[in-house]
């Protein structure tokens, strides 16, 4: 059974130890809670959900952004965040939704099933186009973008930009 489940501040080991099997920085995908003691994780996950419940810019850049985890069989495999809305500098790196799988459960399909989840909560938020930001060297994320319905609409060196629809299919 494959379910999606929104962050809350009384989430448990088992996301902090999923979050753990991330490295810090991969592919653009920036894991805060690495190296975290779980004290610390659990203040996160209530600045998190603060952040999430925001209207407007946070701290003045920040943008409102909702974090889902991936449960397959009970067990958190990967996780995800979809934007509000998105300024200058996200248009140009970060997109709408941005997701990881971790590395134990990669090429099962969860990405896609993942991301597929992730534009139902976007469209749900009133996102009829969701970008996502791509580095140039991550094919299997460019593959399960294009899966999804993805567009590429620019290609540079570093990065490609996959425009997908939220509409339900």
């Amino acid at each position: 059974m494959i379910e999606l489940r929104k962050l809350s501040p009384e989430d448990g080991r088992d996301i902090y130890e999923m979050l753990q099997k991330f490295p810090k920085d991969e592919n653009g995908l920036i894991n805060h809670v690495c190296g975290m003691t779980f004290s610390e994780f659990r203040e996160w996950l209530r600045i998190k959900q603060t952040e999430s419940e925001q209207t407007g810019l946070v701290d003045g850049w920040k943008v409102p952004s909702t974090t889902y985890w991936l449960y397959v069989n009970g067990t958190p495999v990967g996780f995800g965040n979809v934007r509000s809305f998105l300024t200058d500098a996200l248009r140009k790196v970060g997109g709408h939704i941005g997701y990881g799988i971790v590395p134990e459960h990669r090429g099962k399909g969860y990405g896609k099933a993942l991301l597929k989840l992730l534009l139902e909560k976007a469209h749900e938020a009133g996102i009829e186009k969701a970008l996502l930001t791509i580095r140039s060297d991550n094919l299997p994320s460019q593959a399960v973008a294009l899966a999804c319905g993805g567009v590429i609409t620019e290609k540079t060196d570093e990065r490609v930009w996959v425009w997908i629809s939220t509409a339900p299919v």
